[in-house]
Formats: C-alpha cells, structure tokens, sequence
C-alpha cells in the first residue's frame, strides 16, 4: 500500500516528462510493439479466435513472468518506479484541460485537442460535441489510467499491473469489431471487460462521493446500463450526474454515425470549456479520496 501510495504521488506530481520519454522507449509503446508483432503473425485464418486467445495468454504469460523477476529484486524502488510510469493521472488531465484551453481560445483549437484523446470524428464538432468528448474521455480514462492499474498494483502487485496494462492495450489495439480483429481481438476484449468489472465500478463511486447526493447513486446505475460499454458507462455517468451534465448521444466513427444514448439526458447539454475545468477539478478531487483512503488504510493496518 505505500508503494502504491509513493507511486501516486510521484505520478502527480511529474506525470511523463518529455525530457525522459524522448531519450527511452515508454512501456506502454513497447506493450504496443509486443501486440502489434503477435496481430501480425498470428491473425490469419484460420482458427482467428483460437489463435487470439493464444496470444491473450502470451501477453499474460510475458508481462506477469517480467512482473514476478522485476518484484524479486531487494527494496521497492523498482516497484514504485514502474508503477508511477504505468499510471496516468497527471497526463490524463494535462490532455483533457488543453481540450478546454483550445475551446477558450476557438472551437477549432478545441477540435484539434480533443481529436488527440478520442477515436471519434471530430472535423464537424461544435462546442458542446467537444466538451463532451473530453468529459467522457477525462472519466473513462480515469478508470482504465489510474483506478484500475491501481487496483491490480495494490491486489497482485507487479505482475498484476503489467497483466492490466497488457491487456488493455491489446484490446485499445485488436479488441474492435471490424472483419479483422472480430475474432482475433475477441479474447483481449473479453479479459479486458472482466479486469475492469471491479474498477469501472470503484471509479464511479468515488467519483459520485466527491459530490454525494441523495438518489443520485441510483441515477448513475440506471445509466450505466444503457451505455454500450459494461464498464465504461459507470465512471461517464458518474461524472455527468455529479457535474451536473449530458454525456455521450450521437456521435460519428469513420463517417458513419452512432445513434448512442445519452447519459444522465436531464443534463445540461449545451457545455463548454467551463464544464471540462470542472471535470479536471473532479479528477484530481477523485484522486485525491483515493489517495486518503490509501493513506487511512496504510496507517490502520
């Protein structure tokens, strides 16, 4: 627990500094490279599905043996080391708040910032298409980022934060369903489902108790089941309950328009810049109730 603290804090407080990034390769980019190399020896017909899960179980394989030789090493520095790497707070909302940077300066510049962070269409956004796309973004991300790699470091230590970030980087890369990753990726989609079951749900209600109010927890369940995602819809409609906003609805992949729900559809839905400071401000308040509690549950035990 105070490895996971230290690793936090440190993650805080210098995020990824470029100086550093641009001399190193970054382990996220190396897991890339490793998901990337088996996508293009392995999916091929036939047998696409058995030979995904072939892969899944490498990956598992690679990253939890690398975590159990790097947590034999004497002291905690590696530990600490790679966990402030692996997690995201700091660069998560340095990306979103440049989003609402952008839209203070012209809804264009806010197009070209939230076009770094999301996969949709953002060409013919308006200003509320923006703000929303980074709120969703700041919320879902806060999870995959920072609560989930968390959760596995603090549950399984080393090789369970190496195991969650493998996979969920293989199924940000191959978990999509189009003809060639539908049933190669179907196993890193799945497993990735099944890692964030816990957190996309502790994510919400820590975000929900930085603002609690009374019926809103019901509010954030009964939206969270109608969004597409079984994880990702719990942390989006706990951040649009407590600012006070509408999330998700239409929108555009590849030019072809998704008519999805709207999350918490009461909201306000003509948000702005404003609106996307406030969902900084929520990130770092979350984080900072994680950390207490972190903090509280170091000192009791």
């Amino acid at each position: 627990m105070t490895a996971l603290l230290a690793a936090l804090l440190l993650d805080s407080a210098f995020g990824e500094p470029r100086w550093l990034w641009s001399r190193l390769t970054h382990p996220a980019i190396l897991m890339g490279r490793c998901v990337n190399w088996l996508d293009t020896r392995l999916n091929h017909a036939p047998h696409q599905k058995a030979k995904g899960i072939g892969a899944l179980l490498l990956l598992i394989l690679g990253a939890g043996g690398l975590g159990l030789a790097l947590a034999a090493l004497p002291g905690q520095i590696i530990d600490i080391g790679i966990a402030a790497i692996l997690l995201a707070q700091r660069s998560l909302s340095d990306h979103v708040r440049a989003v609402a940077q952008g839209l203070y300066t012209s809804t264009g510049d806010g197009r070209a910032a939230v076009a770094m962070i999301v996969s949709r269409d953002t060409g013919a956004m308006d200003t509320p298409a923006v703000a929303r796309s980074a709120i969703e973004s700041a919320a879902e991300n806060l999870s995959d980022g920072v609560v989930a790699p968390a959760f596995w470091f603090l549950i399984l230590g080393l090789p369970g934060l190496l195991i969650y970030k493998a996979v969920n980087t293989a199924d940000s890369m191959i978990g999509y369903r189009t003809p060639r990753h539908e049933n190669f990726g179907w196993a890193a989609a799945r497993f990735d489902d099944l890692l964030n079951l816990i957190p996309a749900r502790l994510t919400a209600a820590l975000i929900w108790l930085t603002r609690p109010r009374r019926g809103q927890w019901r509010g954030i369940i009964h939206d969270a089941r109608l969004h597409r995602s079984p994880n990702a819809g719990w942390p989006e409609a706990a951040m649009a309950r407590v600012l006070g906003v509408s999330l998700a609805g239409p929108r555009s992949y590849d030019g072809t328009l998704k008519d999805f729900a709207f999350v918490n559809p009461t909201g306000a839905r003509n948000i702005g810049a404003q609106d996307i400071d406030n969902a900084v401000r929520t990130l770092w308040q979350t984080w900072a109730l994680m950390v207490g509690l972190l903090l509280a549950g170091a000192i009791l035990g």
